[in-house]
């Protein structure tokens, strides 16, 4: 979960509070409660830090909003800093695979 915050139409600062569902060096996509206009400038504030980006594309599916955000340049995401536990790494599951491949192999 991260935190989330930007300004509405009239300028009111919203606050929330969104599911981190992926995560790259340049974006992020967010499950969220509630729609956010594309375009907005929306700042994701975690433990060590914040990323600042745009909302690309806000799409509704069964279990909410679903914010495609693109990150500001020069403001990129590290795993040293910030890396959420629910998140895969592509490289431990090829690993598991090979080692699976190999038993079964064997």
């Amino acid at each position: 979960m991260v935190d989330v915050q930007w300004k509405d139409k009239s300028g009111r600062i919203r606050k929330g509070v969104a599911n981190l569902e992926d995560i790259s060096l340049s974006g992020a996509c967010l499950q969220f409660d509630q729609p956010v206009p594309l375009q907005t400038d929306l700042r994701i504030s975690y433990p060590k830090g914040e990323l600042m980006g745009k909302v690309r594309y806000c799409v509704y599916r069964e279990i909410g909003y679903f914010l495609g955000i693109e990150f500001e340049p020069g403001c990129k995401w590290s795993a040293r800093h910030f890396k959420p536990q629910h998140l895969l790494d592509p490289r431990r599951l090829v690993i598991r695979s090979i080692n699976r491949a190999s038993k079964l192999a064997n």
